[in-house]
């Protein structure tokens, strides 16, 4: 449709069911204005147009799996109400000209995306990605014009580089009709990340953003991830996940994040496998003596914590796929010990003085002790600094974000919703 019957049908109130069912009731007016001026922004930018679209991807919390994803386990993650929209309509020139609120515009020429990779670390160099890896399967591209704006605020651990990349794969199926599903446009954006923007990430939160809902991830086959989607809706059975972002400093962290993966497969090979999905915990217990000599304890305290955890993913997606809120929870809360006590990566031991990580999860436990319904809570992510998460009562949630933002700061709590829908066109 025209641009101006996209933004009447958004007046009309012909959208608001979706909105609810993306944002819930009580955002709707806000989400609403939030589509509009990004209408109005896209007419600014490029003027009326033909064939204009509204797409929505959201960002992504991890729920379980810490770091287990690079040694090919198990992971367990979930959509939010945190999104990136797009309003987008297609042109015949073979250029892609996208312009994101707050940053200059991009513009991509799809045959020349080979130059384009030597832009790397741009968002541009993602868009010309997307775009080979799409052209390489077999898909057809083309060009289009769009704007874009996203409240998945950076440095939270909520992927909003992975909704980019999705984005335009999910504005690619639309606009030029490619019969592709959700988890092959995943893996599209990983090759975009990889292959084009540099960043050698896993495929966790690409699916994860593209998927929508809760979904359980098993990396045994890396280029073949089992994907299952446990039918559970978290706001209906009464809890709201918190964020909470500590503040923290993320400056000369590399080596800590590059050590868990690198820990993890040294004590692997040792075990004569590439990664520690091919051994055992059986086989970890018997050569502890041989790897404390070559190795230190704190690889073998990771490798322990990535089989314990490993496990532990199929029983929480067994837990959700049966409703059982109070076994899931308590799951949650092993996984947030076993990363604090085993993975160790809740603070730097470069700066032992900052531990706002440790400090979130004491006051977080310390509050959520007093709550007579069952409750979780664990660091979230990578580690080492930045965010943890909570599963709050929802009547609990707005206690909790007073009492987290009194000590980091107004806004560092952010009540959130697990959104049971991947990428889509909205209209």
């Amino acid at each position: 449709m025209k641009t101006n019957e996209l933004i009447l049908r958004l007046q009309s109130g012909a959208l608001d069911a979706t909105l609810i069912e993306l944002y819930g009731k009580e955002q709707l007016a806000v989400a609403k204005e939030r589509y509009l001026a990004a209408a109005s922004e896209f007419v600014a930018l490029y003027g009326e147009r033909e064939n204009t679209h509204i797409f929505s991807v959201p960002g992504r919390s991890e729920i379980s799996g810490n770091h287990t994803d690079h040694n090919n386990g198990a992971v367990l993650a979930a959509s939010i109400d945190l999104d990136m929209i797009a309003v987008a309509a297609p042109t015949s020139d073979g250029v892609i000209r996208l312009k994101s609120a707050g940053f200059d515009a991009d513009e991509v020429v799809i045959d020349s995306r080979e130059e384009t990779k030597k832009d790397r670390y741009s968002s541009k160099s993602l868009i010309a990605g997307v775009c080979d890896g799409m052209i390489k399967e077999g898909y057809t591209v083309g060009g289009f014009v769009s704007y874009t704006t996203n409240n998945v605020f950076k440095g939270s651990g909520l992927s909003s580089s992975a909704a980019f990349e999705v984005m335009i794969g999910n504005i690619l199926r639309t606009l030029y009709q490619n019969d592709i599903s959700d988890i092959e446009i995943a893996k599209i954006a990983q090759y975009a990340e990889n292959e084009f923007f540099g960043k050698p990430c896993g495929l966790m939160d690409q699916t994860a953003c593209a998927v929508g809902g809760f979904i359980a991830i098993d990396f045994e086959d890396p280029k073949n991830p089992i994907v299952t989607k446990p039918a559970f809706d978290l706001t209906a059975v009464g809890y709201s996940l918190c964020i909470v972002n500590t503040g923290g400093n993320h400056a000369d962290l590399n080596e800590d994040y590059a050590s868990v993966p690198a820990e993890m497969k040294a004590v692997a090979a040792t075990l004569g496998a590439p990664v520690l999905r091919f051994s055992s915990k059986e086989a970890l217990i018997d050569a502890i003596p041989a790897l404390r000599e070559q190795h230190g304890d704190r690889a073998i305290l990771r490798a322990f914590h990535y089989f314990n955890e490993n496990a532990r993913v199929a029983k929480q997606a067994k837990a959700l796929s049966e409703g059982d809120t109070a076994a899931f929870l308590a799951l949650v809360n092993e996984s947030g010990a076993s990363s604090f006590r085993f993975l160790q990566n809740v603070y730097t031991t470069k700066n032992v003085a900052e531990q706002g990580l440790s400090l979130a999860l004491a006051i977080s436990e310390d509050f959520l002790k007093a709550i007579d319904k069952p409750s979780a809570c664990r660091v979230h992510g990578g580690g080492f600094a930045g965010t943890i998460q909570a599963f709050v009562p929802i009547e609990n949630a707005e206690s909790y974000r007073d009492t987290m933002d009194a000590l980091f700061g107004k806004g560092a709590c952010h009540i959130l919703k697990i959104r049971l829908k991947g990428a889509i066109c909205v209209l």
